[in-house]
């Protein structure tokens, strides 16, 4: 683009424009209604501030301006041809004419142009019904067409096993091109050739090596671009949608579940600007046909030969009830996984304290010296998702954001790009698709930091809005509590320097699991240490299958009942297994990483005889002869306003405080001795991150991703000689 840099920023609709005085702003007037606007503003966003929707194919509000589909032609009183409204800045006085003569047969022409070479395919086409080609030309398109010529083909690209390409429907509107270099910071896609031979591919045939890759399938405004597991399954008007959220990580990226006939037939985003703005990682989109396979659907029980056998409700309850009523509350354990909802949590909870046991852990490590989990503070990502926007120094420890929260890395990457942050990075030296510091993987950087020994302590000091954020595996070490402790120290420090708001948080901790905030909310205890100290005769695994313990670290005789919607790793251990029902399937409860509470919706009934965790845990606790106090959703929900009320305050975040107390009391640890081991982040490679719970490690696109990747790495070290 060939303009100033002032304007090339706020035609970049990535960076909001700060608002200006009144007198700054300017009169245009659009169809001849008078509208304000601040200098910089384009013609289509004048437009759509008093209503007119302008026709575009290239144009989108969270990429650059690239201007090439011409379809947003527009008339300006007095200008001698129409112009791009949306690549040209308004001038003071302006009057744009959006529906004349000559705006209506230049979006004709252009039309019949993007036509000229389009295949026939919209019967078979999976874009149908969603296809702004289809929209826009039957609203603004000519009813024929003055081409004779034969149409072009183009040959289909295979970029991987999730996005489908029909190259010969594509229009060059280059939205994936700029998605993938801007938004996913991966330089695969580009162009070659030039007028009729343009092309948009890979150069090279190789998988589209990102994790957000399929977000170009929603950006693409023909069909060119679509999802490879949901083609030729279904039509968007044959389906049911149910708004719902995410719970494969800790952010809890808002969704919209497609389904048909009591089946999850594709998974999108949906708007939330505090959280995902409007993209989701591919293992969100794409992990859903892991909820079918591999599900537990009916109670089993290990009969007299150790196999697990299928037995009703009644019989599994009864049996279960009766171990329980047979055992001490102190022999009594249960490990919450990291899909749970909160209300199976409280649940559980409360059977447990109703049988005298407070033995609660989560899968999840957190240091428990000092404050430990007694403060919020030091356990959410207190400066919020979309707070990194704001920071002008970000420091990241023993974490891998890329990986573990796709879309939380994205922010950091726009940050990056058009706020100028400055990234460093104590850790693993790895892809972030950004630059950054690499400032070494040893523990003791933290604590020079933290002592103001460090180069880096200069540069935290001297922010206006430092931001640290350490990985939740950089605290599962044994050393986790010494770590935490630097880390407060240097936040501690950062937030009393001068030129920092008062209210601007600075420590930051990046969770990889959606149950664990929650978890930590209830009071579970963090880590299964407690167990392993004091082994019980009876366990209740609530969906755990990170493997964080085994039946090798369990007496001989312990009972082990597990409850869960996968046959994965907890259930072959289990000596009585209970099916529940999985995220689309409940209306349940969820704390994402900065202490978010949202909900998802049943979007299809559990499979078989599987029922949701809190009715299950309900029905044994009345048969185990302590029946806990509430028989619908809206009690356990009221019961969890009771433990907790921000579980309750929907798409809230409760601000954490206590950050000067929680500092203090984190000394306590600080004089702990570090480990020379390395910080490492967990998932260094895209292969890993395709595979993390339940519902991944079952879906069988996630299984040909983990193969095209693993494939792919196996080419690039072996290249062939032709």
């Amino acid at each position: 683009m060939l303009l100033f840099p002032a304007v090339r920023r706020a035609l970049t609709s990535n960076v909001r424009t700060s608002s200006t005085a009144a007198s700054n702003l300017l009169e245009v007037f659009v169809d001849g209604k008078p509208v304000m606007v601040e200098p910089g503003t384009t013609v289509l966003q004048a437009c759509e501030k008093v209503g007119i929707q302008i026709p575009r194919f290239c144009y989108h509000e969270r990429l650059s301006v690239a201007g090439n589909c011409r379809m947003c032609l527009v008339e300006i009183e007095k200008a001698p041809k129409p112009v791009a409204a949306c690549a040209m800045p308004v001038m003071k006085g302006w009057n744009i004419i959006t529906n004349s003569e000559k705006s209506r047969k230049a979006r004709e022409g252009v039309m019949e142009f993007l036509l000229a070479n389009h295949p026939l395919d919209c019967p078979i086409c999976d874009q149908g019904g969603e296809c702004d080609l289809q929209d826009q030309s039957m609203m603004f398109g000519s009813d024929r067409s003055r081409f004779t010529e034969g149409k072009r083909a183009v040959e289909d690209k295979n970029i991987g096993p999730l996005v489908k390409t029909i190259m010969t429907r594509c229009i060059q509107c280059t939205r994936c091109i700029r998605f993938a270099s801007e938004v996913a910071g991966v330089d695969d896609l580009g162009t070659t050739g030039r007028g009729n031979d343009m092309q948009v591919g890979t150069y090279i045939e190789k998988m589209f090596m990102s994790e957000l890759s399929g977000n170009i399938i929603d950006l693409c405004p023909v069909g060119a671009l679509t999802s490879k597991p949901y083609a030729f399954t279904a039509r968007p008007w044959e389906t049911r949608k149910t708004e719902s959220i995410d719970v494969l990580d800790a952010l809890g990226s808002n969704i919209v579940v497609s389904t048909r006939g009591g089946e999850v037939m594709r998974i999108l985003p949906r708007m939330h600007e505090d959280i995902n703005e409007e993209w989701i990682s591919d293992k969100t989109r794409f992990a859903y046909d892991g909820l079918k396979r591999q599900r537990l659907t009916q109670p089993m029980v290990k009969d007299d030969k150790g196999y697990l056998v299928q037995t009703s409700w009644e019989d599994g309850l009864t049996k279960v009830a009766g171990v329980l009523q047979g055992v001490q509350g102190k022999d009594i354990a249960a490990i919450a996984g990291g899909l749970v909802d909160a209300e199976a949590l409280v649940a559980l909870k409360d059977l447990l304290n109703r049988l005298n046991s407070d033995t609660l852990c989560t899968e999840e490590i957190f240091p428990n010296s000092g404050a430990g989990t007694d403060l919020r503070s030091n356990y959410l990502l207190n400066s919020r998702i979309a707070g990194v926007e704001e920071a002008d120094v970000l420091l990241l420890i023993g974490t891998n954001p890329r990986y573990e929260a796709p879309l939380f890395n994205a922010r950091i990457r726009k940050s990056w790009l058009h706020n100028d942050l400055n990234v460093a990075v104590v850790g693993s030296s790895v892809d972030l698709t950004y630059t950054y510091d690499h400032l070494g993987d040893s523990p003791q950087i933290i604590k020079d930091i933290a002592t103001g020994k460090h180069p880096f302590s200069k540069v935290l000091n001297q922010a206006k809005k430092p931001m640290i954020v350490i990985g939740s595996s950089a605290l599962q070490r044994k050393d986790g509590a010494a770590i935490h402790a630097a880390v407060s120290t240097i936040a501690q420090n950062a937030r009393s320097s001068s030129g920092v708001p008062e209210n601007w948080k600075v420590l930051n901790i990046l969770h990889r699991v959606a149950s664990q905030v929650a978890a930590l909310d209830l009071g579970y205890k963090p880590g299964v240490e407690a167990i392993r100290k004091n082994p019980p005769k009876v366990l209740f695994l609530l969906g755990a299958d990170a493997g964080c313990i085994t039946r090798q670290d369990l007496p001989k005789g312990c009972f082990v009942i597990y409850q869960g919607h996968h046959g994965d790793v907890g259930a072959p251990m289990a000596d009585v297994i209970f099916p529940g029902a999985a995220y689309t399937e409940k209306s349940a409860t969820y704390v994402n990483t900065e202490g978010r509470t949202q909900k998802t919706l049943v979007a299809v009934s559990p499979p078989g005889m599987a029922r949701e965790d809190w009715k299950i845990i309900r029905a044994l606790s009345e048969l185990a002869g302590v029946t806990l106090p509430y028989d619908n959703l809206d009690a356990v929900r009221h019961r969890l306003h009771e433990v907790s009320p921000s579980l309750v305050r929907y798409d809230d975040v409760e601000e954490a405080n206590y950050f000067k107390q929680a500092a203090e009391l984190s000394q306590l640890a600080a004089n702990q001795q570090l480990l020379a081991d390395p910080l490492v982040a967990p998932q260094l490679s895209i292969k890993d991150f395709y595979m993390t719970d339940p519902i991944t490690r079952a879906s069988q696109t996630m299984a040909k991703c983990v193969k095209a990747v693993t494939e792919g790495a196996q080419a690039v070290e072996e290249p062939s000689i032709c």
